[in-house]
């Protein structure tokens, strides 16, 4: 691994870009993110070209300590097995864990059966349960309003907590379930939209200004945004988070893909 990749606590999101448009075009990359905290190392969300994008940052597979679904939808779990086979060295070294909900695991798994074996084990993920890798621990603390079972999380480090919102639509109480001095949000349209059935509920994401209410109810050091859909990448995400800077009072950032965030930023903040 490259020497600029020994930090101790980062944050390297292997695609800014989500939901079914930006994944099958890839304007932007929709490869999830790489959390190191502490020297436990996690992949979450695995979407298409999470292989590709690690590699090209070099990041090691064979590093992992676990992998996270949040949910089992393509653009969060497509590259799951190919990453789970790179963190047993092809299977030659039965390593690591796999954090997914039951739905990902049962009714339509995503993992092959083949490649659950190159684990140490698996974990289902439920809500208001708390889980471990190492000195680390995270939190489901709320189920999320989709089209098939997901969780965001809630990370604590022996130095820092922060929060994940992933895909949901948006509920009053959504923001309560989140806390920490980092917020990682997913926003995947501009404006708010009316469910459509004939597209398994698109709507349940989450809108421009409903990450700005969730950003002011929560007041977090730094918010950052990512999973942009069609919509948000062409009304350019690094305006939108300069304008949610200005609007909420907190450092507000557009991911980008390959961009590692120091969490070592939130002593400064």
């Amino acid at each position: 691994m490259a020497e600029e990749d020994q930090s101790n606590n980062t944050i390297t999101f292997l695609g800014s870009g989500g939901a079914r448009f930006m994944m099958y075009n890839q304007f932007l990359a929709t490869g999830g993110f790489w959390l190191n905290l502490d020297g436990t190392q996690i992949l979450l969300d695995p979407g298409p070209g999470a292989i590709i994008q690690s590699t090209k940052r070099k990041l090691s597979a064979e590093k992992l300590s676990a992998i996270i679904l949040s949910h089992r939808h393509l653009d969060h779990s497509a590259d799951v097995n190919i990453m789970v086979e790179a963190m047993s060295q092809g299977g030659f070294n039965r390593h690591g864990r796999l954090f997914a909900p039951a739905d990902a695991l049962e009714s339509e798994p995503v993992i092959f059966s083949y490649i659950r074996e190159l684990l140490e084990g698996i974990e289902v993920l439920e809500e208001g349960k708390s889980y471990s890798i190492g000195d680390i621990s995270f939190i489901t603390p709320v189920r999320h309003i989709h089209p098939v079972e997901t969780y965001g999380l809630v990370f604590r480090t022996p130095r820092y907590t922060f929060s994940h919102i992933t895909d949901t639509r948006y509920f009053d109480e959504l923001a309560q379930h989140y806390y920490g001095d980092l917020l990682i949000i997913n926003v995947v349209f501009l404006e708010p939209r009316a469910p459509n059935p004939k597209i398994d509920m698109p709507a349940d994401h989450l809108a421009v200004p409903e990450v700005e209410r969730i950003i002011e109810h929560l007041k977090p050091k730094v918010a950052i945004l990512t999973h942009f859909g069609m919509s948000v990448w062409r009304a350019k995400p690094w305006k939108i988070a300069d304008r949610l800077s200005k609007s909420t009072g907190v450092r507000v950032i557009a991911s980008r893909d390959g961009m590692k965030f120091d969490l070592s930023e939130l002593d400064e903040s």
